[in-house]
């Protein structure tokens, strides 16, 4: 499974590539900063799943995931944010996330997930 993740801040996606990195059969293809270079990256390297935070500096993660599901409809989703308000959460739902964690109390969540994602392909 090919991973991208997507996220503004360097700790965090060093973070993430350090909990996810142990995973059997996971390939972390690369990462990306900003909705502009998401977007262009899920052209690129064809993930099938992603990890995406809400808060961008050039744009909204929300955003990104309408472009994402119409750019690779089957894509997994899993957003991980420090805005999980419940208002975020549906509306990441309805727009196709599969996955929807607060960055500050479900940061391991993601591992779970993502080894139970990975033993399916």
């Amino acid at each position: 499974m090919k991973l991208l993740i997507i996220d503004d801040f360097n700790e965090v996606r060093n973070s993430l590539k350090k909990l996810l990195f142990p995973i059997p059969g996971l390939e972390i293809t690369g990462e990306a900063k900003d909705a502009a270079e998401a977007i262009d990256k899920i052209k690129k390297l064809e993930p099938n799943l992603v990890i995406l935070d809400i808060s961008l500096p050039d744009g909204n993660g929300l955003d990104v995931l309408k472009e994402i599901k119409k750019i690779r409809p089957g894509i997994k989703v899993i957003l991980l944010t420090n805005f999980a308000t419940e208002q975020f959460r549906q509306k990441g739902f309805e727009l196709g996330a599969d996955y929807f964690f607060d960055k500050s109390t479900e940061f391991e969540k993601v591992f779970d997930v993502v080894t139970l994602l990975t033993s399916f392909r």
